[in-house]
């Protein structure tokens, strides 16, 4: 199946070599609103969840091993390979609402986001519980609040591998279980797009899961390094899995009418050697069309050509049948304002972020590379009315963080953007304090129009 697999990737991608796309034509971007959910913000488990869940992060700590005081663990950044104190200390008490992982607006400044796997492993997260909030966002004071908390739970035994709860009756599914990056509403039910399958998860409006979709290419299984299937080999040998860990489906939209999912990989799928789809020398990631009537995948799928190789994705939502907005970032943090000037110390930033953008896409022929018709520029936000929360200066704002993970429409020639703040491992607003989880809300003139 292995050599099956690669073929077809390598024919696909040899077809689409002579297609890529041509550059996007930048646009301006103005800060219309800025909110802020503090970093420690957090919620009680569930009264029937097992007493492992009031605290969370105990498995956090380098090499895994079980930490159980609260406040014990330095939390630290490494973005760019510098190690930096976020200021913020672990095992946490309760349950992080931290780390919003896909967005969709509902409207009324009220959105639906997603909190991700928890601690940024399979192996670290067993004791963090999966859920997705209603978040409303309060323009004028800057603040957000939290209208209800969902978490997902497995009673009716769906799931098809041993979960981290498995001899409970509730069921609840944790960061050791899936890695949930995107979620789109369809009717009464949630989909969510995850990272250790990768797989896609159908739930109902209580978090009960009713669905778990292996990933198909060309009708054939694709699998992650996490998958429970993919087992680490006795000796070295060769790859068997075909997408990279962390890099299964981040971002994932819908069509206007929810009749089609498109789920967005992270990173490109690799070939029998380990070598990654490309489209003209650049690595390319690929949407998937998913048919949520027949609960199956069409075999239709478009590639997304990054702009430099090792460039990751963040979130995607479509606005109407053809065209999307897609995040494409560096794997950097930290205002360019904070770089070190000489000696790299804990004060300054070695490796400043660069590269964050929000693309507007057009996916075209089936098996060809989308359009990118034009983009925002995360790093360059003009705030002429001093309406920035935190950072900002001298009429403009950046976003600097390591991840961003949620954009989505918010309005006639307005976008919502939102980072995931890792916490409590990234530091990209302030030098020395872990990130908040922060939305702000962009006027974009004629962007959303362009075609």
């Amino acid at each position: 199946m292995r050599k099956a697999l690669s073929c077809l990737l390598a024919g696909v991608a040899f077809a689409a070599m002579a297609t890529s796309p041509a550059g996007a034509e930048p646009v301006p971007a103005e800060l219309a609103g800025h909110a802020v959910l503090p970093a420690m913000t957090m919620v009680p488990p569930p009264a029937d969840a097992p007493a492992l869940f009031q605290t969370s992060g105990k498995f956090a700590a380098p090499g895994n091993l079980r930490v159980d005081e609260p406040g014990s663990l330095d939390g630290t950044t490494n973005a760019g390979g510098q190690v930096r104190p976020t200021g913020l200390a672990f095992p946490l008490v309760g349950q992080p609402v931290q780390g919003f992982s896909g967005i969709r607006s509902l409207g009324g400044d009220r959105f639906l986001v997603l909190t991700d796997n928890g601690f940024g492993a399979k192996a670290n997260s067993a004791d963090t519980l999966l859920m997705f909030h209603e978040l409303e966002a309060d323009w004028e004071s800057g603040r957000m609040r939290r209208v209800r908390t969902t978490f997902l739970h497995d009673p009716d035994r769906v799931v098809p591998f041993r979960i981290a709860t498995e001899t409970t009756a509730e069921r609840h599914l944790t960061g050791a279980d899936f890695d949930p990056e995107s979620i789109q509403p369809v009717g009464d039910r949630y989909w969510i797009g995850e990272e250790f399958g990768p797989y896609l998860l159908e739930v109902d409006r209580t978090g009960r899961v009713l669905r778990v979709v292996e990933t198909l290419v060309g009708g054939r299984t694709v699998r992650s390094a996490d998958h429970p299937a993919v087992l680490m080999p006795p000796a070295p040998g060769p790859v068997t899995f075909e997408v990279r860990r962390s890099k299964g489906f981040e971002g994932m939209a819908q069509s206007p009418d929810g009749a089609f999912l498109y789920p967005l990989l992270e990173g490109p799928l690799l070939g029998g050697e380990g070598q990654p789809e490309a489209v003209d020398g650049k690595e390319a990631l690929r949407i998937l069309e998913f048919d949520t009537a027949q609960g199956a995948w069409s075999g239709r799928s478009w590639f997304y050509p990054l702009e430099a190789d090792g460039h990751a994705i963040g979130d995607f939502n479509m606005i109407d049948a053809t065209r999307g907005l897609v995040i494409e970032r560096d794997n950097l943090e930290g205002s360019p304002a904070d770089a070190c000037q000489g000696q790299v110390t804990e004060r300054c930033i070695a490796s400043p972020a660069a590269f964050k953008r929000v693309y507007l896409i057009e996916l075209g022929e089936p098996g060809r590379p989308v359009r990118k018709i034009a983009h925002l520029d995360l790093m360059d936000i003009a705030d002429p009315d001093g309406l920035a929360r935190q950072g900002g200066a001298d009429g403009k704002l950046d976003f600097p963080f390591f991840t961003i993970e949620n954009v989505d429409v918010a309005g006639p020639g307005r976008i919502v953007v939102g980072n995931d703040n890792n916490l409590p491992f990234s530091a990209g607003r302030f030098v020395d304090r872990a990130d908040s989880n922060e939305l702000v809300l962009l006027e974009v003139g004629d962007f959303l129009d362009r075609k």
